[in-house]
């Protein structure tokens, strides 16, 4: 359906007119950057352009009093004098004879970009605006800010489409307030925020950051902030808390609409934020927001101050949308100490009003976990201006050119005519075989363990793997018989892959010839009990309950995946597998991220052809289908999670968040915790 891009070059005309160090930062030149940056690596041409048009005073006043709207109104005609002292009468706020007319463009970039969204136009998109609005409130400007433009977009989606679930996720550095007060009371919007606190020592200065403000009234819960309480979160840390905190109260949340206020001064370089989040960090977050809410995403520009990291972030998250394989997410994944600590509060706060919180994992913190080294980077300056060196940054945005689009996003490899299975277009159908030389001669030992149309099956899937490996092909779901995954994996290793991450699911061994060298990570989810051969070869069962399933997802299988961060993963669905077609296409969709989109699904040749179909849509970039109502974990499931972590994490540093003891299989549920019937 495709992604659209919002902006209005009108947006640039604000400017500071006179000398004020907090305020300078905020320039047309962010805008700037940003989009040239698009148009560089030729991401706005593949996008929807949309105009914005100016927001009309009615819009505004879904969220601010018209008396505030009145002397914004008035700002265009005041003199450079007059415009210095109403400034001054908010906290880090300019105005410019041209802000009134900026900021209701902005406001009017987010809500048609939601009209295109929820109307079906596209799929997802970017509004690239300014003046920024998370700070904004009723009757205040803040922090930059004049109009809530996610706020209104919210208010919008529900009033005009009678949407009764959004999710806003502000990953800005600095908390969004306003957005905060706006829906403090209201059950029907979840609002997310993580933001740079220190203990209450970093602009805004408020105790509501905090961990502990959960929200008011029928809101309890539906407030969620994540104070970050010193510099230097990295990938891990971001990972963690998306892992942790974000997705299981989003999933139980089931959202119709997700709205990102999406400010980039929390990645790396920003003298707001002193973070180290890459700038490919923000695509795998993107992409892990793309499987809520049929895909519907509508990200707004908020804070970023630093250019070339602005322009960078912006990029990888408009790929990420347009539906572009991640780059691998590098640097050791070790959440830090004080990270955890931060989880491990809100959790606590939270857990009261969600289920998914209450069910089994927190932050057990010990020193013996932790050292100081493995952080993903080193901290970029300590000089409080953070002043970032060029030839410091550099190395890391370069890196983002090394991973260019391949010119395949999927393929599939069938035994039954791709017209039965009504493929997304664009997704390459590999027809015939024709196998390089090498790959015949690597084939034939391997021809007496299948039929004629196995073997037809396996030499499809090798050249398409082939392709996968040397960066033609990005992810592909294939039919196959369950022998052929052994004589895959042995494929990827001669082909030179380090590291695969192999899940499976269903009657499937791991090969008896695998070496347990470290270079396969083997995970087994079966209906049999929790199990560690090793520290790379793992089994547990296959929960029951889509609340079982979402925290073998998010507290084992990609806590695993992101911390081997192989070049290549295997999902082989094996006889008897036992997941639903949605389930499989969870499963699916959140391993494209790892692997920088290297992903192969091998599903059996009996398997019904609608779930080859599935998965070729999640991998080409669709979202997958709902997974229903939510249900709590089982006791037993639980409590196998609880042990394979206890196992695990000294290995495997983002299972780090670990749980009280967890009941017995077959005990009565805590109290206060309803058994789902």
């Amino acid at each position: 359906m495709g992604t659209a891009l919002v902006y209005h070059e009108d947006m640039t005309a604000t400017r500071l007119l006179w000398d004020d160090p907090e305020c300078e930062i905020e320039c047309p030149e962010r805008l700037v950057a940003a989009l040239d940056g698009l148009r560089q690596q030729g991401l706005e041409q593949r996008c929807l352009r949309l105009s914005a048009y100016k927001a009309s005073e009615e819009e505004l006043g879904l969220v601010h009093s018209q008396e505030y709207v009145a002397l914004v109104r008035k700002t265009q005609t005041l003199d450079q004098g007059e415009l210095q002292a109403l400034s001054k009468q908010f906290d880090a706020v300019y105005f410019h004879p041209s802000t009134f007319h900026c900021a209701r463009l902005a406001v009017g970039a987010a809500l048609q970009l939601v009209d295109a969204v929820l109307t079906g136009t596209v799929q997802n998109g970017l509004a690239l605006v300014r003046p920024p609005g998370h700070h904004s409130q009723r009757a205040a400007a803040n922090g930059f800010c004049v109009f809530n433009n996610v706020a209104i977009a919210a208010k919008h989606a529900k009033q005009k489409y009678g949407l009764n679930r959004i999710l806003i996720v502000d990953w800005d550095v600095h908390h969004g307030q306003g957005t905060q007060y706006i829906f403090s009371d209201d059950p029907s919007v979840l609002y997310f925020s993580w933001h740079r606190y220190e203990h209450g020592c970093f602009w805004p200065f408020l105790q509501e950051s905090d961990a502990d403000a959960v929200g008011q009234g029928q809101g309890r819960g539906f407030t969620v902030n994540l104070p970050w309480n010193q510099v230097g979160m990295g990938n891990a840390d971001y990972l963690a808390a998306f892992l942790n905190v974000l997705l299981p109260l989003a999933f139980e949340f089931d959202p119709e609409l997700v709205l990102v206020s999406a400010g980039f001064d929390s990645a790396i370089g920003d003298p707001e934020g002193q973070m180290q989040a890459t700038p490919e960090c923000f695509a795998h977050l993107t992409q892990l927001l793309q499987v809520l809410a049929g895909g519907r995403v509508c990200a707004v520009l908020e804070g970023g101050y630093h250019l070339e990291s602005l322009a960078q972030s912006v990029c990888m998250m408009v790929q990420t949308l347009l539906g572009d394989s991640t780059p691998p997410l590098l640097g050791p994944m070790m959440p830090c100490q004080s990270a955890l600590e931060s989880i491990q509060r809100v959790r606590a706060a939270q857990a009261p009003h969600w289920t998914s919180l209450q069910q089994d994992v927190a932050p057990v913190l010990s020193p013996s976990t932790y050292s100081s080294e493995g952080r993903s980077l080193p901290l970029l300056s300590e000089d409080p201006t953070n002043e970032v060196a060029g030839d410091r940054l550099s190395p890391f945005l370069d890196r983002l050119a090394l991973c260019p689009t391949p010119p395949v996003h999927t393929a599939v490899a069938l035994t039954v005519p791709a017209a039965t299975l009504a493929l997304p277009p664009g997704v390459l159908h590999q027809e015939g075989s024709p196998l390089r030389e090498e790959t015949k001669a690597w084939v034939r030992p391997h021809e007496s363990l299948f039929q004629d149309k196995a073997l037809a099956a396996l030499e499809k899937i090798l050249y398409l793997l082939d392709g996968i490996l040397d960066g033609q092909v990005a992810a592909m779901p294939a039919l196959a018989a369950a022998a052929t995954l052994g004589v895959i994996i042995q494929r990827c290793l001669s082909l030179g892959a380090q590291r695969l991450f192999c899940v499976a699911l269903g009657q499937l061994d791991r090969p008896l010839d695998l070496a347990d060298d470290g270079r396969i990570l083997w995970l087994n989810i079966t209906g049999e009990e929790a199990a560690t051969q090793s520290m790379f070869h793992i089994t547990t069962p296959l929960p029951g309950t889509t609340g079982g399933f979402l925290s073998c997802i998010l507290g084992l299988v990609l806590p695993l995946a992101y911390g081997f961060q192989p070049d290549m993963v295997l999902v082989s669905l094996g006889p008897a597998h036992g997941l639903q077609d949605p389930h499989a296409a969870l499963l699916t969709a959140m391993l494209r991220g790892p692997a920088g989109g290297r992903i192969l699904a091998l599903v059996e040749e009996d398997s019904i052809p609608h779930l080859v179909r599935t998965l070729a849509r999640v991998l080409h970039g669709e979202a997958p289908p709902n997974l229903g109502p939510f249900l709590m974990a089982s006791p037993k499931d639980i409590q196998a999670l609880m042990y394979l972590k206890g196992k695990l994490e000294p290995q495997w540093k983002l299972l780090q968040v670990t749980g009280s003891p967890s009941p017995s299989p077959g005990s009565a549920p805590p109290p206060g915790l309803v058994t789902p019937q």
